[in-house]
């Protein structure tokens, strides 16, 4: 295989399930859990004569995401029809939106791996409606309807991107965005957020662009990596073979458990599904008063937050990258930081200690029980040398297990550290005693040695003994 000798072409289509408690064109509920078919009504099941009315919230969580993708905001957009059946398609047609999208002409920054930023054009962001979901039992197919007409923001970037790991961050910095503004949660498990990765390679320095093959609906950024890893890996062989006629324009499905694609269907063009204006939706227009708003309203977004907590924390830029990775985590670092007036202690124990226990867990910071004025309490006490960092952590995990605040665990246990000189000196000498032959060796320049006797000292005072004192005084006594 000569992959060496093609550029792959990746563009990608991104169906953002928005935030709302009603559907697109009806009042029915978009709860994901609720049980099938219970969400439905002859609005979005398609029942002769009934008519969709415009959901408002819809539109503005449109226009925010197009202002947060740099896009322009069409004040007048159209709803379409796309004609197509599939039997989770109840009207057997999708209202969509075609030549007047709501948002044009964007582009979404990327950090790459190697730090570097690269801008990913964004050629439209339209609203349509979702489809229901189909299951498959041997012999026969159930329907559930609950996801018609679901409110979608599919999300459309120029084949500006060349490579399966490109692909993988574009769609990780776009959930980010999403996150942030509040108008998706991002779950790709659950489907509220799809990628469609629009997939073809050709010979290095050639202007046109090769077939593209759509690879479908895939729900993990793992998933997005190995999928176009095989893809251009498949059409890369049929190019070595002279055979590339035979990547033809098709949608295929990714198995995630035999990392293959597999063809699903031929990709239709645009005129297979015989777009015309949808006769039942006025144009939508949204108001300059309501765009103004918007516009004032936008959030700080993750890259933008990023460089900010590192010129106003001094925080490194590692850090400051895992901390706005979820908006919440950023909410929570700030917080911290403010309160306990020590940034880059507050970001080392967040996104160590508290990340691991998180992970452990499996919980998002959301739903973690240890609020970010308790955690900036014990950061506090050990950052005025009251714990060491040893009985911090200790502090921390019973603050989790019982919820108590860090001060009360620190009095009621008596793990206030040892300052006294005296006392410190008492369990050195005990050590000290106690090992005769590790002496002998520290003094005859194994000093590899010393943290032998550091880890001794800290274990007989049961990690009270303040650890600079305890090192002082250590070296002290071992060079008489």
């Amino acid at each position: 295989m000569s992959s060496s000798r093609y550029e792959t072409v990746i563009g990608i289509e991104v169906h953002v399930q928005l935030n709302t408690k009603t559907k697109l064109f009806c009042a029915c509920s978009t709860e994901f859990s609720s049980s099938d078919n219970n969400n439905i009504c002859p609005v979005c099941t398609g029942m002769p004569g009934a008519l969709p009315v415009m959901n408002k919230k819809v539109i503005e969580l449109a226009s925010r995401t197009g202002l947060a993708l740099n896009c322009r905001i069409n004040q007048n957009s159209q709803f379409s029809r796309k004609n197509y059946f599939y039997p989770d398609s109840p009207k057997a047609y999708q209202i969509s939106q075609y030549d007047l999208p709501i948002c044009e002409e964007g582009y979404l920054d990327v950090r790459q791996t190697d730090g570097s930023v690269k801008r990913i054009g964004i050629t439209r962001a339209h609203i349509e409606e979702d489809a229901g979901k189909s299951s498959h039992h041997g012999t026969y197919s159930l329907i559930n309807f609950n996801r018609t007409c679901v409110p979608l923001l599919e999300i459309v970037s120029e084949p500006d991107m060349r490579s399966p790991s490109e692909a993988a961050e574009y769609v990780r910095t776009l959930r980010s965005v999403v996150q942030y503004l509040g108008v998706c949660d991002g779950n790709l498990e659950e489907g509220s957020m799809r990628a469609d990765c629009n997939v073809s390679i050709r010979p290095k320095g050639q202007e046109d662009f090769g077939t593209k093959v759509e690879l479908k609906n895939i729900n993990s950024f793992r998933f997005i990596e190995k999928a176009i890893a095989y893809e251009v890996s498949r059409q890369t062989d049929l190019y070595d073979n002279g055979d590339q006629d035979q990547i033809v324009q098709e949608t295929r499905l990714y198995d995630a458990d035999k990392n293959k694609t597999y063809s699903m269907r031929t990709k239709e063009d645009a005129h297979d599904y015989r777009y015309f204006p949808e006769p039942d939706l006025m144009n939508l227009v949204v108001p300059d008063e309501m765009l103004s708003v918007l516009k004032a309203k936008q959030v700080e977004l993750a890259f933008d937050k990023a460089e900010r907590f590192k010129l106003e924390y001094g925080i490194t830029e590692q850090d400051a990258l895992l901390l706005v990775q979820q908006r919440e985590m950023a909410e929570y670092f700030e917080e911290v930081a403010i309160k306990t007036k020590e940034p880059k202690l507050s970001a080392n124990w967040i996104s160590t200690e508290l990340m691991r226990v998180l992970k452990e867990l499996k919980i998002d910071i959301k739903d973690f029980s240890v609020s970010a004025q308790d955690l900036s309490d014990l950061l506090v006490l050990l950052s005025a040398k009251k714990i060491n960092a040893k009985i911090a952590k200790l502090v921390f995990e019973e603050m989790i297990s019982t919820g108590k605040p860090a001060k009360d665990i620190v009095e009621a246990k008596g793990l206030v550290q040892d300052d006294d000189p005296n006392s410190v000196a008492k369990f050195i000498d005990q050590v000290i005693e106690s090992n005769p032959e590790q002496v002998e060796q520290y003094r005859s320049g194994k000093e590899k040695v010393f943290n032998f006797f550091l880890g001794q000292t800290m274990r007989l005072s049961k990690g009270k003994a303040n650890p600079d004192l305890v090192s002082e005084l250590l070296k002290e006594k071992l060079s008489k």
